[in-house]
């Protein structure tokens, strides 16, 4: 369910106001241009705006005023130049304005928070907060990147979320998200977690905030330097992860890339392993995403690594996720030549793909933000979103029925 404002022709309007009430969304307002729309933002506080992609209903400015609320906007194009117009803006959510609500109600309802819990009452069983490991071969394929707006789009939904940095080589998330890293948070917690002393206050004394309108979320930083991997052994991952996700609902792992048994490579059994910590976030995890980049080198990777991932972690635990797919590294067809290479070598028939997106990756790093808060209507952002909804957060509960009034209909004054 979700608040919605209209600003659509009246034809419009009347055909989708039917189908949208009985999808129990609520219309707070039924406007006529952008500019009433634009002042009435703050007072209505809409979740979700369909305009029309005309001048009249559609600018930057109400682009510009959407992002800055984390509203989402959808624009409804009547023809080839309404949509170039919504293109230029960079409104890239548009559909024909024919479209049946079922078409519309796939966008609605992929950016409408999914709430955590409908309830704080005793009667609905508590749930352990799933953990989200994101692995990925050498070759930086975006495993930081992925993570990062993982966690900040399962925080826009509503939900509590921890981004943990577990890469034994490089923490590379607190200089993506522009926080200091002096004291790297996830090894305190470690080192607390060896001694039994990591209970909520020392969580809480530890942790960074990043912070963003309808989207914050905590971050255990990483190590600073490569030198101090033998803090992150595996029973002190084990059981800081354990003691984070009994804080929060869900924890967002950024992996080490090496899945390397380096025990065989010394004599003593017992001394501490470079690769501890990338097993244990693997064996303690619900949900696996495997990140390849999408090129020939980086595919070969992903197929190799994949095969040495699901000698560790069951099959029906990972995902696969191919990064910068692009025509000018793969050719024509660029989405179908990495379907079939994974079907064929590897027999994955079902793959996340992630659109190249150089502009709104640019934003963000050099802002150090998340993509939702850099480039809002970046594709990449919007794929990401979409698998986070499709993949890692519950259906909500349908929600009860209620009484609809249809507000009134504000428009322009003839004579």
């Amino acid at each position: 369910m979700a608040r919605l404002a209209l600003a659509l022709d009246a034809t419009t309007e009347d055909r989708l106001l039917a189908d949208l009430v009985e999808h129990d969304h609520t219309v707070v307002a039924r406007l006529v241009g952008w500019r009433d729309l634009l002042e009435s933002l703050d007072v209505l506080a809409p979740e979700v705006v369909i305009v029309g992609a005309g001048r009249g209903t559609l600018s930057a400015k109400l682009l510009q005023a959407c992002d800055e609320r984390g509203i989402r906007i959808i624009g409804l194009a009547s023809g080839d130049a309404e949509r170039a117009h919504a293109a230029q803006l960079g409104l890239h959510e548009v559909l024909d304005r024919s479209v049946t609500w079922p078409e519309v109600e796939v966008l609605v309802s992929g950016g409408v928070p999914v709430p955590s819990r409908l309830g704080e009452t005793s009667a609905r069983p508590s749930r352990a907060a799933s953990v989200i490991a994101v692995w990925g071969p050498a070759g930086a394929p975006g495993r930081t990147t992925v993570a990062v707006n993982l966690a900040a789009e399962i925080a826009a939904a509503g939900h509590t979320v921890a981004l943990v940095d577990a890469d034994p080589y490089s923490g590379a998330v607190a200089p993506s998200l522009g926080l200091l890293d002096e004291a790297p948070g996830f090894a305190s917690a470690c080192r607390l977690a060896g001694a039994d002393a990591l209970d909520r206050a020392e969580l809480e004394r530890i942790v960074q905030r990043y912070s963003a309108p309808r989207a914050s979320f905590n971050v255990f930083t990483g190590l600073v330097g490569p030198s101090r991997w033998p803090e992150l052994s595996r029973d002190r991952v084990t059981a800081a992860l354990g003691a984070i996700r009994a804080w929060v609902e869900y924890v967002v792992v950024d992996t080490g890339f090496s899945l390397e048994h380096d025990e065989e490579l010394t004599s003593d059994q017992f001394a501490p392993r470079r690769n501890a910590a990338t097993f244990a976030t693997l064996a303690a995890a619900d949900r696996v995403v495997a990140v390849g980049l999408a090129d020939p080198v980086g595919l070969s990777r992903l197929l190799r690594g994949h095969g040495e991932l699901i000698d560790l972690v069951e099959p029906e635990r990972v995902d696969v996720i191919v990064n910068r797919v692009r025509t000018s590294a793969l050719g024509i067809d660029a989405h179908s030549q990495v379907r079939q290479t994974l079907r064929r070598f590897a027999g994955l028939d079902d793959a996340t793909l992630l659109p190249h997106d150089g502009k709104g990756a640019d934003a963000a790093i050099l802002t150090a933000r998340t993509l939702r808060d850099a480039a809002p209507r970046s594709p990449l952002r919007a794929a990401i979103r979409d698998y986070a909804f499709d993949a890692l957060l519950p259906v909500p509960e349908p929600a009860r029925r209620r009484g609809f009034a249809f507000p009134p209909v504000r428009r322009p004054a003839t004579g």
